[in-house]
């Protein structure tokens, strides 16, 4: 161990001179490699600029030793190692200040000692550098596709927080009023088609602002930004390069991807999404972040070591008594999320991307994962989940699940929630994937998740606990669910057993492209009708970007791995596909518009109820299973605008039906806002007390 030598202190033996303006407190009281340095702050995690130096604070609960290394910049080999004095630590936390580092001169990483014990969890390895789990910004990946020549061999640098939010207030969206738009943020913009300067990154995303602003969505959530590694798992399959696309698969939960910058931000990483998040709220736009918490890229026993397994192998992660990783998240380990240090750290990463970055809302990737205990088992009020649900820095943000795992939890509608988490509706997208298609028996189900579920969030209704979406990143586009009734997932490798089989599509008649004028006018109609429901749904709309103008992935349901033109959105079908586009602003702005269709105004209006079900024929209480026609009406009263009545007439059935309306009092109409069937939207036109409701085609109705 380098020699420590004590550096001379003030005081009534020094020879130095006292200063009463001195901040004793911070001089120097060791010397180690060459370094002056003294204790630091101990509840400061990380490594936090001061005025003359870097404070540096790690923990680990079974460590004997830690060094801090210090490298410069691109450099693989330390140009100093610094072990942390014995009595530089507090219980298990060490932290010491190293004087008159420079933070744009150097990157640092960890090695940590202890015990080896596999069975027991314990797999220390003083070989190995390790990234701090608390690190603001990763060095190594800032290059897409760039493999660092060790390998998964992260190092991290000390951010300034010096950006000017000036006088932006978050827009603060009412959940009920929120239209979430799903995208990759490479994806979105890299295609050439896209028209940006700056294609693949933050940037290039803030230049397709106007064009979100004007479809009229009000939140973005951004799948994973967390730093990851593209690299792993990268293979060449039929001469295409193959990669961690999504991002699922985390590296560091504090620091953003460096890849997805268009400038170089050496110690000012994340400005640019900063910038991006300005911007976006100052339109009145939210920005959710697509987390990962329930694993890391470490993956199992064969997995790299770079971080959380040198620090503390047993409590970062789920492990089985014989010190194996339990595999709930299908990618080989699973966090110990209810872990007391674990939960410390997740609730200290949220509140920082809160307070540092304003972000107005977190989507949980297989959330069940975070209500697991140590012994992989469902808690009936977990921790972590509680701990989230009432943090007051994160009071005002959006908490978003998907409530379930690779292990088999299935949650949704039983998700922990304290009325305060959402959660991604499985049971929306499925019932109506099965209800648009025409399959028999859905109708009833169809008529639920479009009045909120109440069969799923109880009769009251969990308060806006329903985020309702027909696709996702997860599985087919909106075209591609019309266009395929099988996947096509070849070009990844695996002999297309990769991807759900249950995908509940339709191909209109013919598998995947078509010249055929008939079939294609039925899948934009079928588009159009799906989209027309999610619309006019109580509970929060979701759906992916691209499906406004026809994207596709051709039939690949499970394109994680894709990046090229299977992800990339095509802007080409702007133009192709404008009268598609044109309807979904359509239908957007109709929600908007309508707020009947976004909450429960009153207990109805006109002598209706706030919701009811009719068939071909008004009043049902149920529908049958031969059922293909379902009827929804809202009815609500607001003092401002009065009375407002919206009948939803779907039509999953492959002929046309006259439907027979309920009847309006006297001094009301019923007047036709949209029709599916119909490719260009005609005008605005009161309709009698019974309509033609044509095959595959949706009609909704205001009363006036």
């Amino acid at each position: 161990m380098p020699k420590q030598s004590p550096i001379p202190q003030p005081g009534a033996d020094s020879a130095v001179p006292v200063s009463p303006t001195r901040a004793f407190h911070l001089v120097p009281l060791d010397r180690i490699s060459g370094f002056d340095v003294r204790p630091g702050f101990y509840d400061s995690n990380g490594a936090t600029a001061i005025p003359g130096g870097v404070n540096f604070t790690v923990y680990s609960h079974g460590a004997t030793s830690i060094e801090l290394l210090l490298f410069h910049r691109e450099q693989d080999e330390p140009f100093a190692v610094l072990p942390f004095p014995q009595h530089y630590r507090i219980g298990n936390v060490y932290s010491m200040i190293v004087f008159k580092l420079n933070i744009e001169e150097f990157e640092y990483a960890y090695r940590v000692d202890g015990p080896y014990d596999p069975k027991k969890g314990l797999v220390f390895d003083r070989s190995k550098y390790l990234l701090d789990p608390y690190a603001k910004a990763v060095t190594g990946q800032s290059q897409w596709g760039d493999s660092s020549p060790r390998g998964q061999h992260y190092k991290a640098r000390v951010v300034k927080d010096d950006f000017d939010w000036a006088d932006m207030a978050q827009p603060l969206i009412p959940m009920e009023d929120l239209i979430i738009y799903e995208l990759h943020v490479r994806g979105f913009t890299k295609a050439p088609s896209s028209g940006v300067a700056h294609p693949g990154t933050f940037a290039g995303l803030m230049e397709k602002l106007d064009y979100l602003q004007d479809l009229g969505i009000n939140a973005i959530e951004l799948m994973p930004i967390f730093e990851f590694d593209e690299m792993q798992d990268y293979r060449i399959v039929d001469g295409k390069a193959l990669y961690n696309y999504w991002g699922y698969s985390t590296v560091g939960f504090f620091a953003p991807n460096t890849s997805y910058t268009a400038s170089t931000e050496y110690n000012r990483e994340g400005n640019e999404l900063k910038r991006l998040i300005q911007a976006c709220n100052r339109r009145g736009i939210e920005v959710y972040l697509d987390v990962v918490f329930n694993h890391t890229a470490e993956g199992n026993e064969k997995g790299p070591f770079f971080s959380f397994k040198g620090f503390d192998n047993n409590i970062y992660y789920l492990l089985t008594p014989d010190g194996q990783y339990y595999n709930f998240s299908g990618c080989g380990n699973t966090m110990n999320c209810n872990h007391p240090i674990v939960r410390q750290m997740i609730l200290d990463c949220l509140r920082y991307w809160v307070t540092t970055y304003r972000v107005d809302g977190f989507r949980f990737d297989l959330a069940s994962i975070l209500g697991r205990s140590e012994d992989g088992s469902p808690m009936g009020a977990p921790p972590l989940l509680q701990a989230l649900a009432f943090d007051p820095i994160l009071g005002n943000v959006k908490l978003i699940a998907e409530a379930w795992d690779a292990g088999g939890l299935y949650q949704v509608g039983t998700f922990p929630a304290w009325n305060r988490w959402a959660e991604w509706n499985g049971r929306y997208r499925d019932d109506m994937r099965r209800y648009l298609k025409g399959d028999e028996g859905c109708a009833q189900a169809a008529a639920e998740r479009m009045v909120g579920s109440r069969d799923i969030y109880g009769p009251a209704g969990r308060k806006n606990a329903s985020v309702n979406f027909i696709t996702c990143h997860d599985g087919f586009t909106l075209w591609d669910l019309f266009s395929y009734n099988e996947k096509h997932n070849l070009k990844n490798g695996w002999d297309n057993t990769d991807g759900a089989n249950d995908n509940n599509s339709w191909n209109c008649g013919a598998e995947g492209p078509t010249a055929d004028p008939a079939v294609n006018a039925l899948r934009r109609r079928m588009v159009r009708s799906a989209f027309a429901l999610l619309m006019c749904s109580r509970g929060i709309p979701m759906f992916l970007a691209g499906d406004e103008f026809g994207n596709t992935q051709f039939g690949n349901n499970n394109a994680y791995c894709q990046d090229n033109i299977t992800s990339w959105l095509d802007w080409t079908l702007l133009e192709k596909n404008g009268e598609q586009l044109r309807f979904f602003r359509h239908m957007i702005a109709f929600r908007r518009a309508h707020k009947l269709l976004r909450t429960k105004l009153g207990e109805g209006a006109c002598g209706f109820p706030d919701v009811s079900f009719h068939g071909v024929e008004p009043w049902r209480e149920r529908f049958e299973d031969f059922d293909h026609y379902v009827g929804v009406m809202f009815a609500g009263y607001e003092r401002s605008e009065g009375p407002q009545v919206i009948y939803v007439a779907s039509n999953a059935y492959w002929e046309e039906l006259t439907v027979r309306l309920p009847e309006l009092p006297a001094s009301m109409w019923w007047e036709l806002a949209a029709d599916t069937y119909e490719e260009v939207q005609p005008p605005r036109r009161g309709v009698g007390g019974s309509i033609t409701v044509r095959p595959r085609s949706v009609m909704v109705l205001v009363g006036r």
